[in-house]
């Protein structure tokens, strides 16, 4: 984005900054049963009691038809306009969070395939407003986990703060978990694992710590709650690490990969291993492993200059014994 000179509000119009204040509660914990607020205003299913139902747990056949309802609530003094339609879910790059397509995205599953009565609501101060909808699963859905949310995005166009003049809106959207029925298939890979070390130069002046990156990938058609270990082994198989991962997303919906990092303070200045990664899900496990060869700096500094000073004595005594022949 260009930041010499300021751009109008309108090519923002797409959700941006405080899409997620409702739709991310966060990569840690799992769904919390309340509805999905920023403050301002709240969206969730419509039930007699709310604390039943936080989200649309729904499941279909294929070719079939379900029609449900959701509520916006409205918590501020004056008359809110929304913007209402459905999304489909990913999870994020930066930490695998729950995350819905903008109202200009392409959708392509439920949030093809529901369609509310209404497109725009207002709801008048300190009320709320119920609005019905309609889920059609096309004959071709294939089977399994289908996220999404159901979105209520302010028509307000709010200004930024700083040089750039942007545009916000604030969305907020009920999540929407659909099963289509078939046969499921959870599927868990570990793929891509990397390891770099960040050494000091000379051996007991600092801490030696290496970052472990790695894509998790969710190549089947449930969502998966996974759990990632991590174990390195030294020389002749001697235990250096061994602990559960913590920043793991709390859902990694169906097809979709992340890549996460893994920081390991105090790893070893001189070492010869490997280093392994286990996930695990419900059903599902898999590995994946990378070795390293860890050497101080000053270590490796000098291993080069002895073998390069060696190399070019060897060159030189081959050529002295060539001239020396002739």
């Amino acid at each position: 984005m260009p930041r010499s000179h300021a751009r109008p509000w309108y090519v923002l119009l797409p959700v941006l900054a405080a899409l997620f204040a409702g739709l991310v509660p966060g990569v840690f914990p799992p769904p919390s049963a309340r509805a999905a607020e920023n403050g301002e205003w709240s969206v969730y299913p419509s039930a007699e009691e709310l604390g039943r139902r936080p989200y649309f747990y729904l499941t279909a056949d294929p070719g079939t038809r379900l029609t449900d309802r959701v509520t916006i609530s409205n918590k501020t003094s004056a008359p809110l306009n929304f913007r209402l339609y459905a999304a489909d879910a990913y999870n994020t790059e930066r930490d695998g969070g729950f995350a819905v397509r903008t109202l200009n995205e392409k959708q392509r599953g439920v949030g093809a395939w529901i369609r509310p009565e209404r497109d725009r609501v207002t709801v008048p101060p300190r009320g709320s407003v119920t609005v019905s909808y309609t889920l059609a699963v096309p004959e071709s859905a294939e089977p399994g986990d289908h996220p999404g949310a159901l979105v209520a995005l302010d028509e307000r166009i709010s200004p930024s703060q700083g040089a750039v003049a942007v545009g916000i809106q604030q969305a907020v959207g009920a999540r929407v978990y659909l099963r289509v029925n078939g046969p499921t298939v959870p599927g868990l890979a570990v793929e891509d694992v990397r390891l770099s070390h960040d050494r000091p130069l000379v051996p007991g002046t600092g801490e030696s710590s290496a970052l472990i990156s790695y894509t998790l990938h969710n190549r089947g058609n449930v969502t998966l709650n996974p759990k990632v270990a991590l174990k390195a082994e030294g020389l002749f198989g001697r235990d250096l690490l061994a602990r559960d991962l913590k920043r793991i997303p709390s859902e990694l919906l169906p097809r979709q990969k992340i890549r996460l990092t893994e920081r390991w303070s105090g790893a070893p200045h001189a070492e010869w291993g490997e280093v392994r990664l286990t996930a695990t899900a419900e059903d599902v496990r898999e590995s994946a492993r990378v070795s390293y060869f860890a050497l101080p700096w000053l270590v490796a500094l000098v291993l080069v200059a002895v073998l390069t000073g060696t190399g070019v004595w060897a060159r030189m005594r081959l050529k002295a014994r060539g001239r020396a022949r002739s």
